[in-house]
């Protein structure tokens, strides 16, 4: 049997250590080698038993979560999955812990903490084997190490971080209104999609992304995007007309995709069945690309976990869209677009920093030759 994951549990409640530490043991392949009720006695608790994960709560006494979080990915960074009541209620808690370098998160039920936990066993224990491959990063975090007053917490010098940079100049208002970007992520895609959507000009074509995040999550994501880019980024509505110069994200538990209603795209948002266990699923937003916008289309895979999308990527490919993949390299997981490259769906590999100026320059190309042609 290969070398098990090593998991320390922190939470200040003993009953979610209890539980969380029982679902870890169940599996053959992980054992909860520790527990801590609070930031400080985990500090030493990693220090000594060297764990391959750690599930961490938000609201503990002493030092809350996402201060710990901070100063953890600047010290010694591994890989990190919170689990906290307040990642539901405030979808802004759990954005700020993904941004500081957590992989991925769990939100306890509301109600019935017990039975809860035990329905989201699999969920849990998926999300610590996918932590324990990630690829951890310090990036932003070590901007923060450098410019963090003395005193100042992880979570206020965060909101103080540095500025995004500022989209391209490039003026693509000749581009068709025919032409569409579609984007899929999983696993670290907030930040990689933020990464993107960053350099896009006021005047691109509309983007239509899925991002798999549980109901509740998608609202805030996307109004935090907005808050930080030239184009506006929203939440997608049932039925709304997709706009050059606007971001559409799908709704956390729904599935997202295209149609048409004349001469316009229209997001349709529905209560559909999981696709590859997902919902919103990549699959089913680039099957709608394939089927209704062909050789205008442009399609993204970035990091996460499994294979959703991929099928779809390459029947948009078939259909003349022209397709982009992030490296491994700067992949958090490289599981989709390893993936999508496998199907020959994609076009280029670029690390995430390369792909908003290639797509730029080729949709430059593209309004070029629409010029000429007028």
């Amino acid at each position: 049997m290969s070398k098990k994951i090593r998991v320390v549990v922190v939470d200040d409640s003993a009953l979610v250590r209890s539980l969380l530490s029982e679902i870890i043991n169940r599996q053959r392949d992980m054992e909860c080698v520790g527990t801590a009720n609070d930031p400080l006695i985990a500090r030493e608790m990693i220090r000594e038993l060297n764990p391959d994960v750690i599930t961490l709560d938000v609201e503990m006494p002493r030092m809350d979560g996402i201060d710990f979080l901070g100063r953890l990915m600047r010290l010694r960074p591994m890989p990190v999955v919170m689990i906290s009541t307040l990642t539901e209620k405030g979808a802004e808690v759990t954005l700020r812990a993904l941004e500081l370098g957590a992989i991925d998160f769990v939100a306890k039920p509301r109600v019935g903490l017990a039975n809860g936990i035990n329905e989201l066993a699999n969920q849990i224990v998926d999300k610590i084997r996918v932590a324990s491959v990630a690829h951890v990063r310090r990036g932003h975090q070590e901007l923060l190490t450098h410019a963090m007053p003395s005193g100042a917490s992880a979570s206020t010098t965060a909101a103080a971080a540095p500025a995004a940079p500022r989209a391209a100049p490039t003026l693509l208002g000749r581009l068709s209104t025919e032409k569409l970007i579609f984007i899929g992520a999983s696993t670290g895609g907030t930040e990689a999609i933020k990464e993107i959507l960053v350099r896009m000009p006021a005047d691109s074509p509309g983007i239509v992304i899925t991002q798999h995040m549980p109901p509740g999550f998608t609202t805030s994501f996307a109004a935090r995007l907005n808050g930080l880019c030239q184009i506006t980024v929203k939440e997608a509505v049932h039925g709304e007309r997709i706009l050059p110069g606007h971001a559409y994200i799908a709704p956390g538990g729904k599935q997202f995709r295209v149609d048409r209603s004349g001469a316009n795209y229209v997001a349709v948002v529905e209560d559909g069945e999981p696709v590859n266990r997902h919902k919103p699923s990549v699959e089913v937003l680039f099957k709608s690309g394939a089927a209704l916008v062909g050789r205008n289309a442009y399609a993204i895979m970035l990091t996460g976990m499994g294979n959703d999308g991929a099928r779809a990527m390459r029947e948009m490919k078939d259909a003349g869209s022209y397709n982009y993949a992030q490296d491994e390299a700067s992949c958090i997981v490289f599981g989709m677009p390893r993936e999508a490259i496998a199907h020959g769906a994609v076009d280029e590999v670029l690390p995430l920093d390369k792909i908003a100026g290639a797509l730029l320059a080729k949709l430059g190309s593209a309004s070029d030759r629409l010029h000429h042609r007028i």
